[in-house]
Protein backbone atom coordinates (compact mmCIF):
# COMPACT_ATOMS: atom_id res chain seq x y z
CA UNK A 1 0.00 0.00 0.00
CA UNK A 2 1.55 3.26 -1.11
CA UNK A 3 0.77 5.31 1.95
CA UNK A 4 2.97 7.16 4.40
CA UNK A 5 2.04 6.72 8.03
CA UNK A 6 3.31 8.45 11.14
CA UNK A 7 4.93 11.81 11.44
CA UNK A 8 8.46 13.03 11.84
CA UNK A 9 9.13 15.54 14.56
CA UNK A 10 11.62 18.33 15.09
CA UNK A 11 13.05 20.04 18.16
CA UNK A 12 12.15 23.65 18.61
CA UNK A 13 14.79 24.21 21.34
CA UNK A 14 17.78 25.73 19.57
CA UNK A 15 19.60 27.07 22.63
CA UNK A 16 22.41 24.52 22.41
CA UNK A 17 23.28 25.71 18.90
CA UNK A 18 23.35 29.49 19.48
CA UNK A 19 25.85 31.75 21.11
CA UNK A 20 25.28 33.52 24.46
CA UNK A 21 24.97 36.81 22.56
CA UNK A 22 22.05 35.45 20.56
CA UNK A 23 20.39 34.21 23.73
CA UNK A 24 20.39 37.81 24.94
CA UNK A 25 19.08 39.09 21.62
CA UNK A 26 16.23 36.75 20.55
CA UNK A 27 15.50 38.85 17.44
CA UNK A 28 18.73 37.47 16.01
CA UNK A 29 17.78 33.83 16.50
CA UNK A 30 17.27 31.95 13.24
CA UNK A 31 14.66 29.27 13.87
CA UNK A 32 14.80 26.02 11.89
CA UNK A 33 12.48 25.73 8.90
CA UNK A 34 9.38 23.75 9.97
CA UNK A 35 9.03 20.30 8.46
CA UNK A 36 5.90 20.16 6.30
CA UNK A 37 3.44 17.32 6.55
CA UNK A 38 4.44 14.38 4.38
CA UNK A 39 2.34 13.65 1.28
CA UNK A 40 -0.40 11.09 1.80
CA UNK A 41 -0.90 8.38 -0.81
CA UNK A 42 -4.49 7.15 -0.72
CA UNK A 43 -5.11 5.55 -4.13
CA UNK A 44 -5.00 2.00 -2.81
CA UNK A 45 -7.79 2.79 -0.34
CA UNK A 46 -10.34 3.38 -3.09
CA UNK A 47 -11.28 -0.26 -3.83
CA UNK A 48 -12.12 -0.87 -0.16
CA UNK A 49 -14.13 2.28 0.37
CA UNK A 50 -16.01 1.83 -2.91
CA UNK A 51 -16.84 -1.80 -2.14
CA UNK A 52 -18.19 -0.74 1.24
CA UNK A 53 -20.37 1.81 -0.54
CA UNK A 54 -21.76 -0.69 -3.03
CA UNK A 55 -22.45 -3.25 -0.29
CA UNK A 56 -24.21 -0.57 1.73
CA UNK A 57 -26.39 0.56 -1.18
CA UNK A 58 -27.39 -3.00 -2.00
CA UNK A 59 -28.61 -3.47 1.56
CA UNK A 60 -30.90 -0.41 1.60
CA UNK A 61 -34.68 -0.67 1.61
CA UNK A 62 -36.87 1.53 -0.57
CA UNK A 63 -37.62 3.66 2.49
CA UNK A 64 -33.89 4.06 3.18
CA UNK A 65 -33.33 5.73 -0.18
CA UNK A 66 -35.66 8.54 0.84
CA UNK A 67 -34.24 9.17 4.32
CA UNK A 68 -32.90 12.65 5.08
CA UNK A 69 -29.13 13.08 5.39
CA UNK A 70 -27.02 15.71 7.16
CA UNK A 71 -27.04 17.69 3.91
CA UNK A 72 -30.22 19.79 4.28
CA UNK A 73 -31.32 19.53 0.64
CA UNK A 74 -30.33 15.91 0.04
CA UNK A 75 -31.91 12.61 0.88
CA UNK A 76 -29.94 9.38 0.52
CA UNK A 77 -30.76 9.04 -3.19
CA UNK A 78 -29.49 12.57 -3.79
CA UNK A 79 -26.17 11.84 -2.09
CA UNK A 80 -25.76 8.67 -4.17
CA UNK A 81 -26.57 10.65 -7.32
CA UNK A 82 -23.95 13.21 -6.33
CA UNK A 83 -21.31 10.53 -5.77
CA UNK A 84 -21.99 9.08 -9.21
CA UNK A 85 -22.10 12.46 -10.92
CA UNK A 86 -18.80 13.71 -9.49
CA UNK A 87 -17.02 10.48 -10.36
CA UNK A 88 -18.21 10.52 -13.97
CA UNK A 89 -17.52 14.23 -14.27
CA UNK A 90 -13.96 13.82 -13.00
CA UNK A 91 -13.28 11.03 -15.49
CA UNK A 92 -14.66 13.12 -18.34
CA UNK A 93 -12.64 16.20 -17.44
CA UNK A 94 -9.37 14.89 -16.01
CA UNK A 95 -8.97 11.61 -17.88
CA UNK A 96 -10.71 12.30 -21.20
CA UNK A 97 -10.04 16.07 -21.36
CA UNK A 98 -13.65 16.67 -22.35
CA UNK A 99 -14.97 20.11 -21.39
CA UNK A 100 -18.68 20.69 -21.90
CA UNK A 101 -18.50 24.02 -20.04
CA UNK A 102 -15.89 26.76 -20.19
CA UNK A 103 -16.94 29.14 -17.43
CA UNK A 104 -15.22 32.42 -16.68
CA UNK A 105 -13.74 31.97 -13.20
CA UNK A 106 -12.35 35.23 -11.88
CA UNK A 107 -12.85 34.80 -8.12
CA UNK A 108 -13.21 32.07 -5.48
CA UNK A 109 -16.94 32.79 -5.36
CA UNK A 110 -17.20 32.21 -9.11
CA UNK A 111 -15.73 28.75 -8.58
CA UNK A 112 -18.12 27.99 -5.72
CA UNK A 113 -21.11 29.11 -7.79
CA UNK A 114 -19.99 27.02 -10.77
CA UNK A 115 -19.44 23.87 -8.66
CA UNK A 116 -22.78 24.34 -6.91
CA UNK A 117 -24.53 24.62 -10.26
CA UNK A 118 -22.87 21.47 -11.60
CA UNK A 119 -23.69 19.58 -8.39
CA UNK A 120 -27.34 20.62 -8.53
CA UNK A 121 -27.65 19.64 -12.18
CA UNK A 122 -26.00 16.26 -11.60
CA UNK A 123 -28.16 15.44 -8.60
CA UNK A 124 -31.31 16.42 -10.49
CA UNK A 125 -30.33 14.13 -13.37
CA UNK A 126 -29.08 11.01 -11.61
CA UNK A 127 -31.56 11.00 -8.73
CA UNK A 128 -34.20 10.09 -11.32
CA UNK A 129 -32.53 6.71 -11.85
CA UNK A 130 -33.57 3.59 -10.00
CA UNK A 131 -31.42 2.28 -7.16
CA UNK A 132 -30.45 -0.75 -9.26
CA UNK A 133 -29.24 1.42 -12.13
CA UNK A 134 -27.42 3.79 -9.79
CA UNK A 135 -25.57 0.91 -8.15
CA UNK A 136 -24.60 -0.64 -11.49
CA UNK A 137 -23.26 2.65 -12.81
CA UNK A 138 -21.46 3.29 -9.52
CA UNK A 139 -19.59 -0.01 -9.81
CA UNK A 140 -18.38 0.84 -13.30
CA UNK A 141 -17.45 4.42 -12.45
CA UNK A 142 -15.63 3.37 -9.27
CA UNK A 143 -13.45 0.84 -11.10
CA UNK A 144 -12.54 3.33 -13.81
CA UNK A 145 -11.89 6.08 -11.29
CA UNK A 146 -9.52 3.87 -9.32
CA UNK A 147 -7.61 2.91 -12.47
CA UNK A 148 -7.33 6.55 -13.46
CA UNK A 149 -5.97 7.70 -10.10
CA UNK A 150 -3.59 4.75 -10.02
CA UNK A 151 -2.18 5.81 -13.40
CA UNK A 152 -1.20 9.29 -12.20
CA UNK A 153 2.22 10.46 -11.15
CA UNK A 154 1.45 11.53 -7.56
CA UNK A 155 3.91 14.44 -7.74
CA UNK A 156 2.77 15.80 -11.10
CA UNK A 157 0.51 18.83 -11.34
CA UNK A 158 -3.16 17.97 -10.85
CA UNK A 159 -5.74 19.26 -13.29
CA UNK A 160 -7.71 20.69 -10.37
CA UNK A 161 -6.22 22.46 -7.38
CA UNK A 162 -7.49 21.90 -3.85
CA UNK A 163 -9.19 25.27 -3.51
CA UNK A 164 -10.37 24.83 0.07
CA UNK A 165 -6.69 24.59 1.05
CA UNK A 166 -6.02 27.88 -0.71
CA UNK A 167 -3.92 26.28 -3.45
CA UNK A 168 -3.92 27.57 -7.01
CA UNK A 169 -1.89 24.53 -8.05
CA UNK A 170 -1.84 21.10 -6.39
CA UNK A 171 -0.03 17.83 -6.91
CA UNK A 172 -1.96 14.71 -7.87
CA UNK A 173 -1.48 13.06 -4.48
CA UNK A 174 -3.38 15.92 -2.82
CA UNK A 175 -6.17 15.94 -5.40
CA UNK A 176 -6.53 12.16 -5.01
CA UNK A 177 -6.62 12.46 -1.21
CA UNK A 178 -9.26 15.18 -1.57
CA UNK A 179 -11.27 12.76 -3.71
CA UNK A 180 -11.04 10.16 -0.93
CA UNK A 181 -12.43 12.67 1.58
CA UNK A 182 -15.43 13.23 -0.70
CA UNK A 183 -16.12 9.52 -1.11
CA UNK A 184 -15.63 8.91 2.63
CA UNK A 185 -17.71 11.72 4.10
CA UNK A 186 -20.68 11.28 1.75
CA UNK A 187 -20.78 7.55 2.47
CA UNK A 188 -20.65 8.37 6.18
CA UNK A 189 -23.62 10.71 5.69
CA UNK A 190 -25.59 7.85 4.15
CA UNK A 191 -24.65 5.47 6.94
CA UNK A 192 -25.77 7.91 9.62
CA UNK A 193 -29.03 8.59 7.79
CA UNK A 194 -29.98 4.91 7.58
CA UNK A 195 -28.61 3.91 11.00
CA UNK A 196 -25.79 1.65 9.74
CA UNK A 197 -22.33 1.30 11.31
CA UNK A 198 -19.96 4.01 10.22
CA UNK A 199 -16.56 3.79 8.57
CA UNK A 200 -14.62 5.43 11.39
CA UNK A 201 -11.67 3.06 11.05
CA UNK A 202 -8.04 4.15 11.38
CA UNK A 203 -7.19 2.89 7.91
CA UNK A 204 -9.90 4.94 6.18
CA UNK A 205 -10.72 7.83 8.50
CA UNK A 206 -7.24 8.94 9.58
CA UNK A 207 -6.13 9.79 6.01
CA UNK A 208 -9.33 11.80 5.62
CA UNK A 209 -8.51 13.83 8.72
CA UNK A 210 -4.90 14.23 7.61
CA UNK A 211 -6.10 15.61 4.29
CA UNK A 212 -8.56 17.99 5.95
CA UNK A 213 -5.79 19.46 8.13
CA UNK A 214 -3.94 20.66 5.02
CA UNK A 215 -6.60 23.37 4.86
CA UNK A 216 -5.74 24.87 8.26
CA UNK A 217 -3.28 27.53 7.01
CA UNK A 218 -5.91 28.84 4.59
CA UNK A 219 -8.53 28.86 7.38
CA UNK A 220 -6.09 30.98 9.43
CA UNK A 221 -5.04 33.28 6.58
CA UNK A 222 -6.64 36.33 8.22
CA UNK A 223 -5.65 35.46 11.80
CA UNK A 224 -2.91 37.78 13.06
CA UNK A 225 -0.34 36.42 15.49
CA UNK A 226 3.27 36.99 16.43
CA UNK A 227 6.03 34.89 14.90
CA UNK A 228 6.53 31.43 16.44
CA UNK A 229 2.90 31.16 17.55
CA UNK A 230 1.81 27.52 17.83
CA UNK A 231 -1.77 26.25 17.56
CA UNK A 232 -2.32 22.53 17.99
CA UNK A 233 -5.31 20.61 16.64
CA UNK A 234 -6.06 17.16 18.02
CA UNK A 235 -8.72 14.63 17.12
CA UNK A 236 -9.35 12.30 20.05
CA UNK A 237 -9.91 8.64 19.29
CA UNK A 238 -8.15 5.69 17.63
CA UNK A 239 -8.57 7.27 14.16
CA UNK A 240 -7.33 10.69 15.19
CA UNK A 241 -4.01 12.34 15.77
CA UNK A 242 -2.47 15.75 16.34
CA UNK A 243 -1.38 18.48 13.94
CA UNK A 244 0.28 21.81 14.47
CA UNK A 245 -0.16 25.25 12.99
CA UNK A 246 3.01 27.30 13.06
CA UNK A 247 3.20 31.02 12.40
CA UNK A 248 6.44 32.45 11.04
CA UNK A 249 7.02 36.14 10.33
CA UNK A 250 4.71 36.11 7.29
CA UNK A 251 2.27 33.20 7.25
CA UNK A 252 0.85 30.05 8.80
CA UNK A 253 1.91 26.52 7.90
CA UNK A 254 0.79 23.09 9.09
CA UNK A 255 3.32 20.59 10.34
CA UNK A 256 3.70 17.53 12.58
CA UNK A 257 3.45 18.32 16.30
CA UNK A 258 6.68 19.09 18.10
CA UNK A 259 7.61 18.90 21.78
CA UNK A 260 7.19 22.03 23.80
CA UNK A 261 4.58 24.59 24.66
CA UNK A 262 1.74 25.93 22.55
CA UNK A 263 -0.35 29.07 22.47
CA UNK A 264 -3.67 27.31 21.85
CA UNK A 265 -4.90 23.76 21.50
CA UNK A 266 -8.23 22.41 20.23
CA UNK A 267 -9.31 18.81 20.77
CA UNK A 268 -12.32 17.41 18.91
CA UNK A 269 -13.91 13.98 19.37
CA UNK A 270 -13.40 11.90 16.24
CA UNK A 271 -17.15 11.28 16.03
CA UNK A 272 -17.81 14.92 15.11
CA UNK A 273 -14.49 16.07 13.63
CA UNK A 274 -15.44 15.14 10.07
CA UNK A 275 -18.78 16.88 10.47
CA UNK A 276 -17.10 20.08 11.68
CA UNK A 277 -14.98 20.26 8.51
CA UNK A 278 -17.75 19.34 6.04
CA UNK A 279 -20.59 21.58 7.27
CA UNK A 280 -22.27 18.63 8.96
CA UNK A 281 -22.67 20.38 12.30
CA UNK A 282 -23.16 23.99 13.27
CA UNK A 283 -20.24 25.69 14.98
CA UNK A 284 -22.47 26.50 17.95
CA UNK A 285 -23.30 22.81 18.37
CA UNK A 286 -19.69 21.67 17.96
CA UNK A 287 -18.17 24.20 20.36
CA UNK A 288 -19.45 22.59 23.62
CA UNK A 289 -17.92 19.28 22.47
CA UNK A 290 -14.52 20.82 21.77
CA UNK A 291 -11.86 21.15 24.46
CA UNK A 292 -9.93 24.40 24.19
CA UNK A 293 -6.67 25.12 26.00
CA UNK A 294 -4.73 28.36 25.92
CA UNK A 295 -5.86 31.38 23.92
CA UNK A 296 -9.49 30.95 22.92
CA UNK A 297 -9.31 33.52 20.12
CA UNK A 298 -6.45 31.63 18.49
CA UNK A 299 -8.29 28.31 18.84
CA UNK A 300 -11.74 29.17 17.47
CA UNK A 301 -10.78 29.49 13.77
CA UNK A 302 -10.14 25.73 13.76
CA UNK A 303 -13.92 25.27 13.83
CA UNK A 304 -14.15 27.45 10.72
CA UNK A 305 -12.11 25.09 8.55
CA UNK A 306 -14.29 23.94 5.64
CA UNK A 307 -12.75 21.15 3.58
CA UNK A 308 -15.38 21.07 0.86
CA UNK A 309 -16.33 23.42 -1.97
CA UNK A 310 -19.72 25.08 -1.72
Amino acid sequence: MRRLEGYSSRKRNTSQNISPWREIHPACIVFPVPEPLAPIFTTDLFPEIEQKLVDLLRSLTSDDWDRQTLAPKWKVRHVVAHLLDTQLRKLSLARDKYFADSPQISSPQDLVDFINRLNAEGVALYSRLSPAVLISLMEIASRESYEFHRSLDPYAKAMFSVSWAGESESQNWFDTARELTERWHHQQQIREAVGRPGILTPELYHPVLDCFMRGLPYAYRDVEAKAETIVRVAVAGPCGGEWQLHRDAAEWSVEPPSPGSFDARVTLPEAIAWRVFTKGIAREAALPQARIEGCRELALPVLGLTAIVG
